[in-house]
Order: structure tokens, then C-alpha cells, then sequence
């Protein structure tokens, strides 16, 4: 494997004890937390005391608050849109030793893979033909899957095509790089690279994660997206496994990253995801610490007010009800169709779970998904105008947080959902969705806008063109 370097000013920002101390003594103050969610409404970062103080106010009327601001400031920053993508496995070999996933090492009744060229025409193609725009490519950490390996599959990802299929933008999220190798995946054209901490606590994340492998070397992995950073992958996501440890220490961990960043490179994280851990093949859950619904509401409504132009993102570990609920406190992403184990969109019936990472909750089709959602008044969105337009890292911030970023966003939604409606929805989504969308641009308060939506609308409708964009 490539060398473990760290980034010249790096420095372990995670202080256990700061971060304990913080839970165990802050009390709820309803004064206080009036005064914080004010600031979260004029759209201003928290700081990590502020963010205990959402998470110590626990009391009903607290909690219902909290909702009900998150709900608000979503409103006010993302609109009703919600952004589809889906995840693609390439490869599970595994290096490292990690005790709640089924890819670890160890785990010798797990089914090894890699996608051979060919499966990987067969997998986007499928996904292609479903619908997404947008893939999130997934690898496990092993001296298979160099940068140079992964960059090449970004780059056969985005030639291949299908109809009026195409991936326009590819994320990734796989092991921590040196700065050679963020360079080799920034040169491929990727859009986000994430990298989760799993948790954000010391002593747990040595627990599970056993030193003597590559992934048990602590500050290597915190220090990854500083590197990415410093190496001009300027797009990047974090996150944490929840159930490892105490849920409030790593929404404050969180935190104290997203702050980290914002503070070194006047922009923090782009993506912030927040996992359940869910049942995997050979993994014997430790439930100490499991998030229960009530606790996994807060805790994103919290990140919401925490980080408030921060992607929000809702996986399919969850179940239809949980997104269902979820999405109203601050989530801004979700996969939708999604298959995780190697191979999996060409195939029917239920998930191989000797090659998945760990068994999902959503199941349903991507154009199910796309209904309810057009059925709640959520706009899916399968944009990817402000990677195209070079609308990242700070300059993304720049655009959103005056606002601005609704300019595009709304219209370049509907747009989307106008191709996704005519190339690959049912017929009763293809109603509803275009129901939506004309309520949509009746209620633009900009005549010009209005008349240049409409335009666009009929160009995709009427004269089938395609990824149009502002």
C-alpha cells in the first residue's frame, strides 16, 4: 500500500475529554436554545457548545422546536428539493479489519469481487436505464483498487451511454489518499470524495477498527480530506457510523470537523452523512450504542441547524417510513434504487447478503421513490450544473450563502426531472411530476424566470433536448 502521509500542519482537532465534558455538563436552557435557533435561522454555523445545547435540550417542547426550525431552515436554504443518486460497489476486497462490516478481511464466507469491464458497462448501463445521473462509486481498501485503478473506472463510468442515459457526475468514497492520489482522482473529473471517520471517538475507533491494519491509524483517516483539500479536491464528504459510540460525541465530532475545515479552507464539508449501523452477514452487532428513532430525528435536525449549507445525506439503511419522516429535518440527498452488492442492478429478487456490506432498509424501485416524493411536494433533482460550472468548494459557498443557489437550483431541477419524466417514468409519475412542475413555475416570482423555465421545459418536452442547465 502507498505511504501514510499526513498533511504538513496536521493536527488531531478531536479532544475526547473537551467533547465529554461538554455532553455530560451542558444542561438545557430554554433561553438559550430560543437565542441558538435564531442564529441557526439567519443561516450562521454553530459552534460545537451551541450545537451541545441543542442536543441537551431534550424536553418535548424542545424537541418540537427543533423539528420544526430544522423543517424551516431547509425550506429556506435547499427549498422542496431533494437530490437523487445512487451507489455502485466496484470492488470489496479488503484489507482492514473493521468488526461491524461484512467486508473485513477476516471474514472468509464473504464472496470477494471486482466489476470486470464488461460488468461495469453492464451496472451503469442498468442504472443508466433506471434513470440516475448521479453515482457515488464505492471501493474497498485493498492494493487493488490504486488511484490510478479508480480514476481509470471514473473515467470509463462517464463514456459509457445509453439512449439518453449518461452519468454526469461521479462521487466516490473509498479509502484516505496521499496527496499523489487525490491528485490522480481530482485529474479524473470526480465530484465529491468522501471519507468517514466511523467514529470520531479515540478509544472506539481503536476498538473497532484493530491498529495493526492499515484503516487503525486514527489521524491518517481524520487528516484524509485535508489532504484532498490541499491537493484540489476541493469537494468533500464526512460522516460517522452511528451505533459505535455515543451518538451526541459524534455530532459534535462531526462538528468539530465540519469547523475545521470552514475555519483552514473558508469552506466546510460539502456532504455530511450520518449511517445507522444495520445488520451485515458474520457481524454480531454490539447494541450498547444503537441510535433509536426518536434520538436519529434530533440528531439530524441538529446537523441541520449546525451546519445549515451543508448536503445532507439519507441513505437506504433506513426504511421507507424513517426517510419518509427524516427528510422533513434537513436532508437534502437520497439514493434511491439502490442495490449494494457486487453485480446487484442486473439482478432480480432479493440481496446476495454474502456480498453486501451491510443489509439496506429502502428496497423499493427508483420510480416508486420518485413518485412518493413528487407525491409529498419534493422536487427530485438529478442536477450536476455546479460541478459542471466549477460551483464548488468555496466558491459554492459564495453563491450559497446569500442564497443565490436557489437561482439555479429550483430550475435546473425541474429540468431534470422533465428528462427523468420523459425518458424513463411511468406513466402515472410522468403526470404527477409534470403537475408538480408547472405549480412549480407558476409560483416563481419572476416573470423573466418564469418564461425562460417554461422555454427550457418545452425544449426537453417538445424538442428532446437534453441536459440543459443554468
Amino acid at each position: 500500500m502507498y505511504k501514510q502521509e499526513l498533511s504538513k500542519d496536521c493536527v488531531d482537532f478531536i479532544n475526547d475529554a473537551n467533547i465529554t465534558d461538554l455532553i455530560k455538563n451542558t444542561k438545557e436552557d430554554t433561553g438559550q436554545v430560543k437565542e441558538i435557533i435564531a442564529k441557526s435561522l439567519d443561516k450562521k454555523p454553530l459552534t460545537v457548545a451551541e450545537t451541545a445545547a441543542l442536543i441537551a435540550a431534550d424536553s418535548e417542547e424542545s424537541t418540537e422546536l427543533l423539528f420544526e426550525t430544522a423543517r424551516q431552515l431547509k425550506q429556506d436554504v435547499y427549498g422542496n428539493r431533494i437530490v437523487i443518486f445512487a451507489p455502485l460497489y466496484i470492488g470489496n476486497k479488503c484489507i482492514n479489519d473493521c468488526t461491524y462490516c461484512a467486508f473485513r478481511k477476516s471474514l472468509r464466507t464473504t464472496v470477494r469481487k471486482t466489476l470486470a469491464p464488461a460488468e461495469l458497462v453492464e451496472q451503469v448501463t442498468a442504472l443508466e436505464d433506471a434513470g440516475h445521473k448521479r453515482l457515488i462509486l464505492v471501493f474497498g481498501e485493498h492494493p487493488d483498487y490504486t488511484p490510478e485503478y479508480m480514476a481509470e473506472t471514473v473515467r470509463q463510468t462517464y463514456a459509457i451511454k445509453h439512449g439518453n442515459g449518461e452519468i454526469r457526475r461521479v462521487n466516490i468514497n473509498a479509502a484516505p489518499l496521499n496527496y499523489d492520489g487525490f491528485k490522480i482522482m481530482k485529474e479524473a473529473g470526480i465530484g465529491t470524495y468522501q471519507v468517514f471517520q466511523e467514529s470520531y471517538h479515540h478509544d472506539t475507533y481503536a476498538k473497532v477498527h484493530p491498529p495493526s491494519t492499515h484503516k487503525g491509524n486514527y489521524l491518517y483517516r481524520q487528516d484524509s480530506l485535508t489532504r484532498a483539500w490541499e491537493s484540489g479536491c476541493d469537494d468533500v464528504g464526512i460522516g460517522a457510523l452511528f451505533g459505535l459510540y455515543d451518538w451526541r460525541f459524534e455530532v459534535l465530532g462531526m462538528v468539530t470537523h465540519s469547523r475545521y475545515l470552514a475555519d483552514r479552507f473558508n469552506c466546510g464539508p460539502h456532504t455530511i452523512s450520518f449511517p445507522r449501523i444495520r445488520p451485515a452477514h458474520g457481524v454480531e452487532l454490539d447494541e450498547q450504542y444503537l441510535v433509536n428513532d426518536r434520538d436519529f430525528k434530533r440528531l439530524v435536525a441538529i446537523l441541520r441547524l449546525a451546519v445549515p449549507y451543508t448536503g445532507m445525506i439519507l441513505t437506504a439503511r433506513e426504511t421507507p417510513e424513517i426517510r419518509r419522516e427524516v427528510m422533513e429535518f434537513g436532508v437534502s440527498q437520497i439514493d434511491a434504487g439502490t442495490r449494494i452488492e457486487l453485480a446487484g442492478y442486473t439482478k432480480d429478487g432479493e440481496q446476495e447478503l454474502n456480498k453486501e456490506q451491510f443489509e439496506i432498509g429502502d428496497t423499493r424501485p427508483m420510480d416508486e421513490i420518485i413518485m412518493e416524493l413528487i407525491s409529498n411536494k419534493y422536487i427530485p433533482s438529478f442536477c450536476t450544473s455546479c460541478y459542471r460550472q466549477g460551483r464548488t468548494g468555496e466558491q459554492f459557498m459564495e453563491f450559497a450563502v446569500p442564497g443565490f443557489i436557489q437561482n439555479f437550483c429550483t430550475p435546473n431541477a425541474m429540468f431534470t426531472l422533465a428528462e427523468y419524466l420523459e425518458d424513463y417514468a411511468s406513466a402515472p409519475t410522468k403526470d404527477a411530476g409534470y403537475k408538480l412542475i408547472l405549480d412549480e413555475v407558476a409560483h416563481m416570482p419572476n416573470e423573466k424566470d418564469r418564461i425562460s423555465a417554461v422555454t427550457h421545459l418545452d425544449e426537453i418536452r417538445k424538442a428532446g433536448k437534453r441536459d440543459i442547465y443554468l
